[in-house]
């Protein structure tokens, strides 16, 4: 063997190779120094394609319009009787306006109804908007001056002036003048599972159908296509095909054990990671996860948190734009049953200053 001299060993790059992470920066888009500032969500169909096309995301979302909204408004008399007239597009309650709202920007950031009032300025009905179509027009000290329904059939804009629109922006960042849609975020987590589940759907293919050479006793080209048309056709249907002894030898390409790694436990980890990140418990959502007693009680008061959280937003903005004092009650708490318990799988009593909102465990 021949002497080696290291002097001359070089190291591999794999700097092009394996790319660090990072994140890109992002700045606010609020007022400047322009006369107007004008907002529209460019992005909503594609937001509202996730909405409608990830079950997850769907289950999330809709989780939280329906507990926000709870059991439903409670006001005094009269302002019971102005909300129960109101029927949106026709079919609607306030309640189902509410959830539709909630729903909405969550999905894009932003919701947006028409207030519509008599003409003593009584509230006679809301009406959901679509987003792609509005645009927030603020002015230079970043104060919305108007909003403008932007025609799909080339009329011109509707105009309509802030009191006139029932305008909620959640999760709004800084100066900007519209909320923030939870997709974003939740967009690489989305996707790496929708990877996993696709090379998972393949494993499952091959080994559910798996995949044979063929030895035929011919060369000839054309009984060896007649062959194939059958041995496909059969296969199509699962059915048996019959021929002369030794005139097939079949091999089964088979998969050696621990060549193909099992998605199954990314695909779970992408699970417990994505419902973290939208801040809902899989329990509240039917999850297969596994929980004790005392850590689904955990989650399930983390949960209550954000949704009264989200109450309190909706009671306000309530208040503030349609001049209605309601209240939105949380549907089941369990904080004084999680006080009077003892300890139980191993865990000492919860207090409720323990927990820690969003948690998606």
């Amino acid at each position: 063997m021949g002497e080696m001299n290291l002097n001359n060993a070089e190291a591999s790059d794999l700097t092009n190779a394996v790319v660090d992470f990072s994140v890109d920066s992002a700045t606010t888009d609020g007022a400047a120094d322009q006369k107007e500032t004008e907002y529209t969500n460019q992005e909503w169909a594609q937001q509202l394609g996730y909405y409608k096309k990830i079950p997850e995301l769907t289950a999330a979302i809709d989780a939280k319009a329906t507990w926000t909204v709870g059991k439903g408004f409670k006001a005094d008399s009269m302002t019971t009787f102005v909300l129960d007239t109101i029927r949106g597009w026709g079919k609607d309650t306030f309640n189902t306006i509410l959830e539709n709202a909630i729903r909405t920007y969550h999905i894009g950031g932003d919701s947006f109804i028409e207030i519509i009032r008599d003409s003593e300025g009584g509230l006679i009905n809301l009406k959901p908007l679509d987003p792609s179509t509005i645009k927030i027009v603020a002015n230079r000290q970043g104060v919305i001056i108007r909003y403008e329904q932007i025609s799909k059939v080339k009329k011109p804009n509707k105009k309509f002036n802030p009191e006139e629109i029932f305008h909620l922006a959640r999760n709004r960042v800084a100066d900007e003048i519209h909320g923030v849609s939870i997709i974003p975020a939740l967009e690489n987590i989305i996707l790496m599972r929708n990877e996993a589940m696709a090379d998972l759907r393949e494993v499952f293919h091959r080994y559910v159908k798996p995949k044979f050479i063929f030895h035929l006793d011919t060369d000839d080209t054309s009984k060896i296509a007649s062959f194939k048309a059958k041995m496909d056709a059969a296969t199509g249907k699962g059915e048996n095909m019959y021929v002369p002894k030794d005139a097939v030898v079949p091999e089964n390409l088979s998969v050696a054990n621990n060549s193909t790694l099992n998605p199954q436990p990314w695909i779970q980890n992408l699970n417990n990671y994505f419902f973290q990140a939208v801040g809902v418990p899989q329990i509240i959502v039917g999850g297969s996860q596994e929980f004790t007693e005392a850590t689904a009680k955990i989650s399930y008061l983390a949960w209550q948190q954000n949704v009264e959280e989200e109450q309190l937003y909706i009671e306000e903005q309530v208040g503030m734009q349609l001049g209605l004092i309601i209240e939105l009650e949380f549907p089941a708490s369990l904080e004084n049953e999680l006080l009077s318990d003892k300890a139980k799988d191993g865990a000492e009593n919860i207090q409720p200053n323990e927990t820690t909102a969003g948690a998606g465990q």
